[in-house]
């Protein structure tokens, strides 16, 4: 297998791998350019927008500054909009729904890195995929760590920090988040 291929097979790869640090000085240079276009040039800035990521349509709207790593891991449903400072790390899939809205500074990390001090020098990492449903709201600051799914209908408090599954249905808030309320 390749880098790339372990890479989104979830298994341990090489991150300093040529082909993988080619495609993410790419996509670097493609973020620069979205976000110094003028902000009111919508047009473009959709047209961009398509161009980086995996799949968006014409609906989407993602604020400057973005970042992002490889940018075509990404697949945004209808209808998206992504406040200031939505910065992903996409060495994993991320898949976010229809009708999804995002707040300020917005993190989402796919990037898996060893507790082992002697591991970690190697550069060898692993990525989990995080899945996001239909017609989430995800308040300013949230976080959201590797291999996290979130359900339909949800409210993801600002600040929070998404260390695990969260069902259909419900409002999280908190470090690490927690249900706080059952949507009826």
């Amino acid at each position: 297998m390749t880098e790339r291929e372990k890479m989104l097979a979830g298994e341990v790869y090489d991150a300093c791998d040529p082909e993988l640090l080619e495609d993410l000085n790419r996509v670097k240079v493609l973020c620069q350019q979205y976000n110094n276009l003028l902000p009111t040039d919508f047009a473009a800035r959709n047209k961009m927008i398509r161009e980086i990521l995996g799949q968006a349509d014409e609906d989407t709207f993602i604020n400057q500054p973005f970042y992002c790593d490889y940018g075509k891991h990404i697949r945004v449903g209808k209808r998206f909009f992504a406040n200031f400072g939505f910065t992903v790390l996409d060495e994993a899939y991320v898949t976010i729904g229809d009708d999804c809205f995002l707040g300020p500074g917005v993190h989402i990390y796919c990037a898996c890195h060893s507790t082992d001090p002697r591991e970690r020098k190697t550069r060898q990492e692993w990525a989990k995929p995080v899945t996001i449903g239909n017609d989430v709201w995800i308040g300013g600051n949230v976080t959201i760590l590797p291999g996290v799914t979130i359900g339909d209908n949800c409210t993801i408090g600002a600040g929070s920090v998404v260390t695990h599954d969260i069902p259909d249905d419900v409002v999280v808030a908190g470090n690490p988040a927690k249900i706080i309320k059952k949507i009826e």
